[in-house]
């Protein structure tokens, strides 16, 4: 058999090629407590989640994640953990078989209970999301038995997802142990389906939190938007009115402007195309987990749409408020430059004129100056013709110094003009 020959392989192919393979859900089976926990984090948190997993995983003698992983599953005996790492916050997803009396006269068992306190409770960075969701076989338990143990009655959530196989109850409500609750009759699903329903769950619960991040920064940039219009409203009437003097320190103030304006787009337009991002998730999501309504029932993407929607607008007209405050201060500054180069160009065009009419000025003061120059030359000229005459009578010049001097005068005088006027006609020439 010939060797196949393998063309030169790119860097990132299997890194990218994995890519489609990245979080997978794994197979569940009812009845099953999962306690998903969302930490907020930083770089620096981040790495050290990593940390943090892999003291976990020395305690049970088992292999250490190396420095690329950004998803771990691993079987830890009392409780199967799920570990994953995204570009804002760490998930942490403990799984626990469920109690055949979870839900009886009692609280059901949260899976946060198997793991370690002291070391759950010193994961790295902020908590975004706790979530408590329990899986239960259909025939098991009533919605009345859910109702009175588990959810708030009087926001309580239902709809049939997974084109009618399953059945889920939220109530989107922080209980007292910090954590919100969700329930999952799972019905006759096969065990990746429902793998693939759980997650999808767990995901609407934590993207609907991150792109709600987005909402803070969006009402606490409305106050600087709101100064900056203002401030920009009093700068274009200023603008209008103002006298060329005034223009130097008006320019000052829209460029402080822009500055600020800027600023502040910069530090929040990551966060709101983040959250941009994490509502169509979010929308996305829920159209998988494929839900219908129960009857009397408010499904959970109707409760979305609901409850999302303002915070969604907020957070896009905060964006568009941003982008438009942005393109107008640039308008006005390209107007304001534009009349300072204006008023620039007139000044120069008046020094121009100026200086044109001291040339003029100047080329009378020559005309001048040269009538006397052929003058002077012409009068030291004819001296030395003189003193020539002078010289010339005693060897038989036939006329008089005088009179050779006054038959000179026109002629010199000529001459010297004649000259001047070769020279300032190649000047002219050349220049």
């Amino acid at each position: 058999m010939s060797a196949t020959i393998s063309p030169t392989q790119h860097p990132h192919r299997v890194l990218l090629h994995n890519e489609i393979h990245a979080r997978p859900p794994e197979a569940m089976a009812a009845p099953l407590a999962i306690a998903h926990i969302v930490m907020l984090a930083d770089a620096a948190e981040r790495e050290a989640s990593r940390e943090h997993v892999a003291a976990l995983l020395r305690d049970h003698h088992l292999a250490m994640p190396d420095a690329g992983t950004t998803h771990l599953r691993m079987d830890l005996g009392a409780f199967r953990i799920r570990w994953e790492l995204h570009t804002e916050f760490v998930s942490w997803t403990f799984m626990v078989p469920a109690a055949a009396d979870a839900f009886g006269e009692r609280e059901p068992v949260s899976a946060a209970a198997a793991v370690p306190r002291k070391w759950l409770a010193a994961l790295p960075g902020q908590c975004l999301c706790s979530l408590n969701l329990w899986v239960l076989p259909t025939h098991t338990f009533g919605s009345g038995s859910l109702v009175k143990h588990v959810l708030h009655e009087d926001t309580l959530l239902a709809s049939t997802v997974a084109d009618g196989h399953g059945e889920v109850y939220t109530d989107f409500a922080i209980h007292a142990d910090g954590f919100s609750r969700m329930v999952l009759l799972a019905g006759g699903m096969t065990p990746r389906r429902l793998g693939r329903l759980v997650q999808r769950l767990l995901e609407i619960e934590t993207y609907r939190m991150a792109a709600l991040l987005g909402l803070p920064a969006a009402r606490e940039a409305s106050s600087v938007l709101a100064f900056a219009e203002r401030e920009l409203a009093e700068l274009a009437d200023a603008i209008r009115t103002a006298n060329r003097d005034a223009e130097p320190a008006l320019l000052d103030r829209l460029t402080r402007l822009a500055g600020q304006v800027e600023s502040q787009y910069a530090a929040t337009h990551s966060r709101f195309s983040a959250s941009s991002a994490y509502f169509e998730l979010v929308d996305r999501r829920i159209k998988d987990i494929a839900e219908s309504r129960l009857a009397g029932m408010q499904t959970i993407g109707e409760f979305m749409d609901r409850r999302l929607t303002p915070a969604r607008s907020t957070c896009e007209w905060a964006a568009r408020r941003q982008d438009a405050l942005s393109q107008r201060v640039s308008r006005m500054s390209n107007l304001l430059r534009t009349r300072v180069e204006i008023e620039q160009q007139q000044s120069s065009q008046a020094l121009l004129a100026a200086m044109n009419q001291r040339q003029d000025l100047q080329l009378k003061l020559q005309s001048t100056v040269e009538g006397l120059s052929v003058a002077a030359i012409t009068y030291y000229i004819v001296g030395l013709v003189s003193y020539l005459a002078k010289g010339g009578k005693t060897l038989g010049w036939p006329l008089s110094p005088e009179s050779t001097a006054a038959i000179a005068i026109p002629l010199v005088a000529g001459g010297v003009w004649l000259s001047l006027r070769r020279l300032h006609h190649r000047l002219f020439r050349k220049h």
